[in-house]
C-alpha cells in the first residue's frame, strides 16, 4: 500500500479534496509512526499489529567474498496479521484459484 492509494481511499469516501486527503493520508502514517516509536506495538482491529522487535548481534558471511562480516545489534518492525484477515486472505486465495481454474 502506498500513500497514494491512501489518499484515493480517502478522496473517494469523503468529500475532501486531493490536497487535503493527501495531508490527511500523511497525517495518518505519522501517527502510526509515532505510535510505534512510543509504545513499541501499533495495532489495527480485525487487520493486525505492527511491533518492534530487538534484532541480536550476529556474524553474517559476505556472499562475494565468504568472509565473516559482524552485524550489529538493532530493531526491526513486524507485522503479525490478525485471525480475520487471515481468514479473509485464504478465502480470497481460494476465490483467486478457482476463477484461475475456470478461465
Amino acid at each position: 500500500m502506498s500513500k497514494k492509494f491512501l489518499t484515493d481511499v480517502i478522496a473517494k469516501s469523503s468529500d475532501l479534496s486531493g490536497v487535503a486527503s493527501a495531508k490527511l493520508a500523511g497525517d495518518i502514517i505519522e501517527a502510526i509512526r509515532a505510535e510505534i516509536v512510543s509504545s513499541g506495538r501499533f495495532t489495527i482491529p480485525d487487520f493486525g499489529a505492527f511491533v518492534v522487535r530487538e534484532t541480536p548481534k550476529r556474524t553474517a558471511l559476505n556472499p562475494r567474498t565468504g568472509e565473516k562480516v559482524p552485524v550489529k545489534a538493532g530493531a526491526t518492525v513486524k507485522f503479525k496479521a490478525s485471525p480475520a484477515l487471515k481468514a479473509a486472505a485464504l478465502d480470497g486465495l481460494k476465490k483467486a484459484k478457482r476463477k484461475a481454474a475456470k478461465g
